[in-house]
């Protein structure tokens, strides 16, 4: 019984330190971004430029060539 209180601890820590990771580089991500497109010294098209950089910056540091959206979008 405390063998099983114990895992489910472990599995419940691991779970959220797994969580706080995942949340701290979307985080990271939007804060690129959100900095891309409020960069008030750039024009439209070099906002544009800038998140697409943000975009293959991410691809290169995971190793993607593409992006999965995870749902079809509507045609």
């Amino acid at each position: 019984m405390a063998t099983t209180a114990v895992n489910r601890e472990l599995v419940r820590v691991i779970a959220e330190e797994m969580a706080y990771g995942v949340e701290t580089a979307v985080e990271h991500w939007m804060a690129q971004v959100d900095m891309a497109l409020t960069d008030m010294h750039l024009t439209t098209l070099g906002r544009l430029n800038a998140i697409r950089e943000v975009v293959e910056s991410y691809k290169h540091l995971t190793g993607k060539d593409r992006l999965e959206c995870g749902t079809e979008l509507d045609s």
